[in-house]
């Protein structure tokens, strides 16, 4: 399908680098939602989504991309138009089901509108860290167990729809990520005391779950992720190649470098 693109834009810098590699995307965010694209984008709350969906049409958009960080914002029965009033008792039913399950019925409700929903990997090439990559240290024998145990959970956690991240050392894990994120996560493990990581130092391993739609919610680490793994004690992390996004590439793997941490990607189960 060819025709108009529109992000619709969170937080974090995601949405920006979209806007800078198509610069004739519209822009649209959704009110109660930080976004760095909020000057130049059309606003709207979630529940009038039928203006949104009426805005995007008469602009000409077929293709649309979701970008940055979802924080969800408070709904307003009160304020629901006749569109958002049909969707929202199955959006009510997709909530607890965890992120995976609301986010494929977001989805859902934007191509039943006519909409091709993009990842942002499909329109960044080389977004999504390549096979093989390898920066800083050599993962030790014991370390890429741990990566393997780590990568075990995550697919055996991946029906519970919990989380994107897991840390294990000495066979012993450490934490899993959940709704708090991954700075959370490690800001826990960083109180773990050596003790209880049976000699060895840990290993942050991310990926998405299993049969997860890696159109909106791509696993992603940036910068600040190297500084928080290195600040946890960790060796390093292993990232699942072709499904996990590196922002500001060129400065997180510096910044791995330089806390002589290691960066490894490989495929995961």
């Amino acid at each position: 399908m060819t025709g108009r693109l529109a992000i619709v834009a969170c937080g974090g810098a995601l949405p920006v680098m979209l806007a800078q590699a198509h610069p004739d995307a519209l822009h649209f965010t959704l009110r109660g939602v930080p976004s760095q694209l909020a000057a130049t984008a059309q606003e709207f709350p979630l529940e009038r989504i039928g203006a949104l969906f009426a805005a995007m049409k008469a602009a000409g958009v077929c293709r649309m991309v979701f970008a940055g960080s979802l924080v969800r914002p408070a709904l307003n029965p009160a304020e629901f138009d006749a569109e958002m009033a049909r969707l929202a008792p199955g959006l009510m039913a997709a909530i607890p089901r965890g992120d995976d399950a609301l986010l494929r019925f977001v989805i859902d409700i934007f191509e039943e509108q006519g909409f091709e929903v993009l990842g942002a990997h499909e329109l960044l090439p080389g977004l999504a860290v390549e096979p093989g990559l390898a920066v800083g240290p050599a993962p030790s024998e014991a370390e890429r167990a741990d990566a393997a145990r780590a990568a075990h959970i995550l697919a055996e956690i991946s029906p519970l729809d919990i989380g994107q991240g897991c840390v294990v050392a000495g066979g012993q894990c450490l934490g899993i990520e959940t709704v708090q994120g991954t700075d959370a996560l490690l800001a826990f493990v960083a109180q773990t005391p050596a003790a209880l990581r049976r000699g060895q130092r840990g290993v942050y391993v991310k990926a998405p779950k299993r049969g997860q739609d890696l159109r909106i919610d791509m696993p992603t680490v940036g910068p600040s992720t190297m500084d928080a793994v290195a600040d946890a004690g960790l060796a390093g992390l292993v990232l699942a190649e072709r499904n996990v996004v590196i922002l500001d590439r060129d400065e997180a793997l510096k910044r791995a470098e330089n806390r002589e941490i290691f960066v490894v990607s490989q495929a995961l189960e």
